[in-house]
């Protein structure tokens, strides 16, 4: 097995697939607790962000770009120390890049606290970003009254489709890619830059699916696939889920591949479900299945200058 090519920082490349080894190794003994950081995360959504990435030393460097807020980098990835690192990035972002307020985008709160105290810096809170972690149990079990209404979704389905749970495998893939084409045709994801991406995203995920050790779930009516669910290991207690897609016209399905994928996929203490990106009927979603606790992310601007 080749040994893939590793850049140097300054140098970049473009993330493929045969990178997969280099990303794993670093993020394995980091035990990440947001979302962002599997590899898996990181390739999917490469083009819609155009990552980039690259080694400092024994940290894990990416680039990345938003249509309208130019280059950023994400937090140096690996061991502490890394604050000085942190800073000679984003002064090699502001010189050579010619980024006037470089950030650091999505840093997790271990990061923050190794830059507390160095000038120059400006870190606040981007709460669109706070990835929302439950109690896997609570996602099997939904006991309890505030979990009332979840459970009469499921009692509703059982009672109005004859459904199946199926471990997600490859004779599935094509079905969940015609689903999630299905679902973009009812939201008009072509008129919407975002869901296009996810688009991407998702088409990405599944076609290399086994080569990204991803798992997952499906239901299927009448032999069909109905909804999708599709994660990966985050850290060693937690499971994320980073796709989870149902037919519209059966808003039950939601509910019942949550409960089922929590109870057949995933033997860990925490789920987590990722972020609401400020987006109302999304956050409503989230929090209506109670977290645990939210995993907090900052955006830290490089305002002093040299």
């Amino acid at each position: 097995m080749l040994m893939p090519e590793v850049p140097s920082f300054p140098e970049f490349k473009s993330i493929e697939l045969g990178d997969r080894s280099v990303f794993t190794r670093i993020l394995k003994e980091y035990q990440p607790e947001t979302s962002e950081w599997t590899f898996t995360n990181l390739f999917i959504w490469r083009d819609h962000y155009r990552f980039r990435w690259s080694v400092y030393g024994n940290l894990l460097i990416i680039t990345g770009e938003q249509d309208g807020t130019g280059a950023y980098v994400m937090q140096p990835m690996g061991p502490p120390p890394r604050r000085d690192t942190a800073l000679t990035v984003l002064k090699w972002l502001r010189k050579e890049e010619g980024v006037s307020l470089p950030t650091i985008e999505r840093v997790d709160a271990q990061m923050i606290e190794e830059l507390h105290g160095a000038p120059g810096l400006f870190i606040e809170p981007t709460h669109d970003h706070y990835d929302y972690v439950y109690l896997r149990d609570d996602l099997v079990q939904l006991a309890g009254n505030k979990y009332r209404t979840k459970r009469n979704r499921i009692n509703r389905i059982t009672r109005n489709h004859s459904f199946t749970f199926e471990p997600l495998e490859e004779r599935h893939l094509e079905a969940c890619l015609e689903l999630q084409s299905n679902w973009c045709e009812v939201r008009r994801s072509e008129e919407d830059l975002s869901l296009l991406g996810e688009w991407g995203a998702i088409q990405e995920a599944m076609e290399n699916f086994e080569a990204l050790g991803l798992q997952g779930g499906v239901i299927t009516i009448g032999g069909k696939v109905k909804a999708f669910s599709v994660g990966e290991m985050l850290n060693d207690a937690t499971a994320v889920i980073h796709i989870e897609k149902a037919n519209p016209e059966i808003s039950e399905l939601y509910t019942i591949i949550n409960q089922r994928c929590a109870q057949e996929c995933w033997n860990v203490r925490y789920i987590n479900r990722e972020q609401d990106l400020g987006i109302p009927g999304l956050r409503e979603a989230k929090l209506s299945y109670h977290p645990h606790h939210m995993a907090p992310k900052y955006r830290v601007t490089l305002t002093g200058f040299e």
